[in-house]
This record gives structure tokens, sequence and C-alpha cells, in this order.
């Protein structure tokens, strides 16, 4: 049955593998990427599709209501996939009102636009909301994992604007029967990863010799989840999730950000044809983050035994992969490290 999907943010990291997979998997399905290019949007993400018959890019800002309600009655959309948001935590508290206007009243304009637009013909409609396990705040016992019922616990300018947009999704599947769904996941690593991220960052900074700059002592834990198994769960829970709940996404890969690096430095060593040890020495503490979480850790039982999906890859296989990647795309992340991706928005943006 054929349907037109929006998908917000769809030229980010996790965004970006989301529109290949719904424009490769569904030929009669017509996906709408809708994306405001900031730093962290690149299209060069997606130029393998951007031919594809059954694919559009937009260019758009989600806190701009009168351009969604315009984008809207243009496109008669059966669902949106919401994934556009500011996402790094360094920089929510540098600027938490870019983090307010983005994840809280983007996604409210998002919320009306679609109420407004489907009045309350709901029949095969979706709005499909992307979130954090960050929301959930910090894990201390470890024993003790994230599930759907955990309660929310915000400790960044981030992560509390994301637990208001999921307060809003879920008030207004209560309120006005929209036909809601979320999912909260955990950190996300693979291939397209913007290079302020821990993984990315690293192996960039590994390449070039440079410092490799760890929070505290990288006691930190993080649960890691490879960006094409998060967008597989997504695909699943967009077509058999049940209304109005909400799954947990992770990987079952906890890792302290330390134990990490060294991975990183080792597979890295053997890559670049380096004695092992030697981008280790490059390993510099740095005073830790203000807020910073002790420990993330998802259950995602519920999302394996209800819809039956599950990670394909253990953690040691998807990072070499990821490795893999950016050392064979050199071109791409000089290009997002030099600021020249901008032009190619620019040039891609005026031909359409």
């Amino acid at each position: 049955m054929s349907k037109k999907i929006l998908i917000t943010g769809g030229a980010g990291f996790i965004g970006s593998h989301v529109v290949r997979l719904f424009v490769t998997k569904y030929p009669d399905y017509q996906v709408v990427n809708l994306d405001k290019l900031t730093y962290a949007g690149n299209l060069a993400n997606l130029t393998d599709i951007e031919d594809a018959p059954n694919y559009t890019f937009v260019k758009g800002d989600i806190t701009d209501a009168s351009f969604l309600e315009q984008l809207f009655g243009e496109h008669a959309f059966d669902g949106v996939i919401h994934l556009a948001a500011e996402s790094h935590v360094d920089r929510s508290i540098s600027d938490p009102m870019a983090f307010v206007m983005t994840n809280v009243v983007g996604t409210v304009n998002l919320l009306n636009t679609a109420k407004n637009s489907w009045k309350s013909d709901f029949s095969g409609k979706r709005f499909y909301h992307v979130s954090t396990d960050e929301v959930y705040g910090s894990l201390h016992n470890p024993e003790d994992f994230f599930t759907e019922t955990t309660p929310y616990d915000p400790q960044s300018p981030y992560s509390a604007s994301k637990a208001a947009s999921d307060h809003f999704v879920r008030a207004y599947g209560n309120t006005y029967g929209l036909p809601i769904v979320l999912s909260n996941c955990s950190n996300n690593y693979g291939p397209n990863h913007f290079p302020e991220k821990l993984i990315p960052l690293m192996i960039h900074n590994i390449q070039t010799n440079k410092p490799l700059p760890v929070y505290g002592k990288g006691e930190n834990v993080r649960d890691w989840l490879y960006v094409i198994d998060h967008a597989r769960a997504i695909d699943t829970i967009y077509h058999r999730g049940k209304t109005g709940e909400t799954y947990n996404i992770g990987g079952f890969n906890e890792w302290k950000n330390i134990d990490l690096v060294h991975l990183l430095c080792r597979i890295m060593d053997q890559k670049l044809g380096r004695s092992e040890g030697t981008s280790a020495q490059l390993i510099t503490y740095v005073t830790d983050r203000a807020g910073h979480d002790l420990r993330y850790a998802i259950d995602a039982h519920k999302l394996m035994n209800e819809l039956g999906w599950e990670p394909s890859l253990q953690f040691e296989e998807g990072l070499e992969k990821t490795v893999d990647w950016f050392l064979a795309n050199q071109e791409w992340l000089e290009n997002v490290t030099s600021g020249a991706y901008q032009k190619y928005y620019d040039s891609m943006y005026e031909n359409r």
C-alpha cells in the first residue's frame, strides 16, 4: 500500500540511515526528507539515493509553523517520523535556548500541524517521535537498566528538552487521540557520524595525531547501538508498534568511555600499521563535563519480545566496520571538518 512519509532531520546521522532504509525497502512509499541543514545535517550522507524516484528533499525549519502548515498542505502525509533535534550535550550547556526552540517548540509545531492536517481522521496515520535514553537521567546501581516505565530525571539542557518533547507527544496522544508512538535509544555509532561525538572524534584525532580528550577519569558508561540496527528498529516500530506505546532501543553493549577509547586505539593502530600502544599515548584527561551522567543502560526486551527486533552486530564488529568506513571516506570527513560541505548544501538546494 502506497504511503507518503515525512522524515524530519533526515540529513543527519541517524536520520539519513532511516531515510535510506525507507527509500530502498519501500519503493511504493513517497519519502519526504525535511532538514534545516544545520552543521550536523549533511546531504552528502544521501548521495546514493538522492535521485530515487520516491525520494524528495525539502529544506526547512520545524520551528516555522507557517512553513509546516504549507508543507502539510502540499503533501498528504500518512505518517511522520520525527528525528530532527539538537542533540549534543556540550552545545546544550552553552546554548540551551537553541535546544528549547528545536526540540520543544519544533516538536509541538509538528504535532499541531499533523493534528490539524489529519482533522481527527487518524485512520492509517502515525506520528513517531524518536527520543533518547538521556531523559531517564543516570544509573548508579550496576544491576539497574532503563525500562519504558523508568521515571524521567533529565540532567542536562539537552535531555530536559527531549523529555519535554516526549511529554508533549504523549499529551497530544491522550488529549487529541493523535496516533503516536515513541522510542528512546541508547548512544548510536556507525557511518556518517558527525565528528563532534566520541567515536568519530577519536577516530579522526587518532588519524591526525591529535590529543584524545577523555572527560574525568573516563569512568562514564554508555550502551552503544549500531546506527543501522537503530534504523531497522525504527522501521519495525513504525510499522508494527502499538499506538500510544514507548519502546526502548539498545545495543546491549555497555562500555566505559576509557575502555572504548583504548579499544579504538588498538583497532586504529592495526589499521594504520602503527605499533600497538602508539595511539593510546594520545589519550588526555580533561575536566569533567558539568552534570555528566555516570551510566546509561537500556533494557530493550519489550521491543525484542513484542516486535521481534534484535541487534545484528556485536560491538567489536560494528566498531571495526565503523573505523573501516571512516578510513575509506576521507573526503566526506575532510568536507565535514573543514566546513566545505556548506557549499554542497547550497548547490544542492539551489538545484531543487
